[in-house]
């Protein structure tokens, strides 16, 4: 459909209710990459490298697509943007919700710090029946705690999804991030339709398309 529209575009005319039909279907196919991720994520507990690479994959294609639909780059650029929000959403989402879920709240004391120094940190915890098996592991930046601290922390009892702290443990946050990244994706889709059926009614394309398609 879109090489259709590239080729009514060189004399101006260019159908509006394909256009319209065009547009939609790329906003389907936004809502559609971050519901697929989100469930990649569900099914991949654990294992976050599975929904990070799918994700970045969906998200790349959602911007060349859109780059077809509004026929210019700096849109699909532009939605890099809300990608970053849909990708760490559809990621953390998961296993912050099921963590939440199914997770076991237990009051432990920092007994020790395993970590390498730096930034990062393993800390090791005692709770009501001695030393946990996991580590409370940080990774960048002040963790906020300190060995000597106690502190709430959630473990999964099936062992999937690695111990957090409890105050970390916020599945709203990240549905909230999704949504926005889904919402501005829309908005930028919605965008790239308008100023796309204008563009190709002008005739106007960029460069390389020419050759792509002259």
């Amino acid at each position: 459909m879109a090489a259709v529209n590239m080729k009514k575009a060189r004399s101006g005319n260019v159908d509006r209710g394909a256009y319209l039909l065009f547009t939609g279907a790329v906003t389907v196919l936004g809502w559609t990459i971050a519901a697929v991720n989100s469930g990649i994520s569900y099914l991949a507990l654990g294992m976050d490298w599975i929904p990070i690479s799918t994700g970045v994959l969906g998200c790349l294609v959602f911007a060349i697509v859109l780059r077809f639909l509004h026929c210019a780059w700096w849109l699909a650029v532009l939605s890099l943007a809300p990608a970053l929000f849909v990708l760490v959403g559809s990621v953390q989402y998961a296993p912050e919700a099921t963590l939440g879920s199914r997770g076991v709240r237990e009051s432990v004391l920092i007994t020790d710090d395993a970590g390498e120094g730096g930034k990062d940190h393993r800390f090791v915890l005692t709770g009501r029946s001695g030393r946990l098996k996991e580590t409370l592991d940080h990774h960048g930046g002040s963790p906020g705690w300190k060995v000597g601290d106690r502190i709430e922390v959630v473990s999964d009892p099936k062992g999937v999804i690695p111990l957090e702290a409890s105050s970390e443990v916020d599945p709203d946050t990240e549905w909230d991030m999704l949504v926005m990244g889904v919402l501005g994706w829309t908005g930028i889709t919605l965008l790239a339709g308008r100023r796309g059926f204008v563009r190709r009614s002008a005739g106007r394309r960029p460069a390389f398309d020419d050759v792509a398609y002259g």
